[in-house]
């Protein structure tokens, strides 16, 4: 069963989903990171922004299949459906992620506004009433 965890009340999703992909590929595990494409463009460029020493390999789903082959870190709008399934999946979008049975584990980024927090209750509850083990972690508390 997939494991969802919400890490909520989030200043800076991008900053977060930048520092949780550095501890994921540290654990050996690949990642996928879905949101919408303004999203996903400051996720890339605060990666290729990074100290040379953290620098985190990654590619865009409409890369060519060579560069996307030799990425541990795939950034796309949607699941795509060649993903590796064993990849950790870090939502960044308002949706649940297409699919999402097919990961062993599920990471919702949600940051502290009103309506964010709103349609995270909402995914919440899809995932709830489907049986997925949910776990909470309130970034606000630290």
């Amino acid at each position: 069963m997939t494991q969802v965890a919400f890490h909520i009340g989030i200043d800076d999703r991008v900053g977060y989903a930048c520092r949780l992909l550095r501890k994921v590929l540290g654990s050996g595990a690949q990642a996928l990171v879905i949101g919408d494409s303004a999203v996903l463009a400051g996720v890339g460029r605060a990666l290729w922004e990074a100290e040379p020493s953290s620098f985190v390999p990654h590619a865009r789903a409409d890369a060519a299949p060579s560069v996307r082959d030799r990425s541990p870190v795939l950034l796309a709008e949607q699941v795509p459906a060649d993903c590796a399934q064993e990849a950790v999946l870090i939502n960044l979008g308002d949706a649940v992620p297409t699919d999402p049975y097919a990961r062993a584990r599920l990471i919702e980024l949600v940051s502290a506004d009103e309506n964010d927090l709103r349609l995270a209750r909402q995914r919440w509850k899809h995932y709830s009433e489907r049986g997925f083990s949910l776990t909470n972690h309130d970034a606000r508390k630290r």
